[in-house]
């Protein structure tokens, strides 16, 4: 059974997650390294993690399978996933893909040191409607997705 998981700590699409997990019946998991206040839905359970860089990332990664769904903006976190055969999807409704994780990470590690030297201090633009829009329509059809690769489980 498909579960989805949520890096939540700075999820701006908590309630939307929350509402597409409930539509396909499927448990969704909000990680974060505090209480949140969070959607009251039945399908919805907290996990608070230790606190700690990456301790969130680590018990999605420990526990993420082929045919679940994950839903974050780190790319470490999503290339561990993708590596265990989940599906995974920034906020923004990007999807990672196995073939573009080399690039992504690349992608990453050179924007941090462009930032730790000081040759750039944005960290992008700000989340808008379309991001949401995006999200939506693409988490939908990931969730089908997930549904028919967990039957392979």
């Amino acid at each position: 059974m498909t579960i989805l998981y949520v890096d939540a700590d700075a999820c701006p699409v908590k309630e939307e997650a929350a509402r597409v997990a409930d539509r396909h019946r499927v448990r969704v998991i909000f990680v974060s390294n505090s209480w949140m206040r969070l959607p009251d839905l039945p399908c919805v359970e907290r996990r608070i993690v230790p606190e700690g860089p990456d301790a969130a990332d680590d018990w999605i990664a420990d526990h993420a399978a082929k045919g679940d769904v994950v839903v974050t903006a780190d790319v470490p976190l999503a290339s561990r996933c993708v590596d265990k055969g989940a599906l995974v999807i920034t906020p923004g409704g990007k999807p990672f893909r196995e073939s573009a994780m080399g690039m992504r990470l690349a992608m990453r590690d050179l924007s941090t040191h462009l930032r730790e030297i000081g040759a750039i201090s944005e960290s992008g633009p700000a989340f808008s409607k379309a991001d949401r829009s995006r999200f939506l329509n693409q988490i939908e059809s990931l969730m089908r997705q997930a549904s028919r690769l967990s039957g392979l489980k």
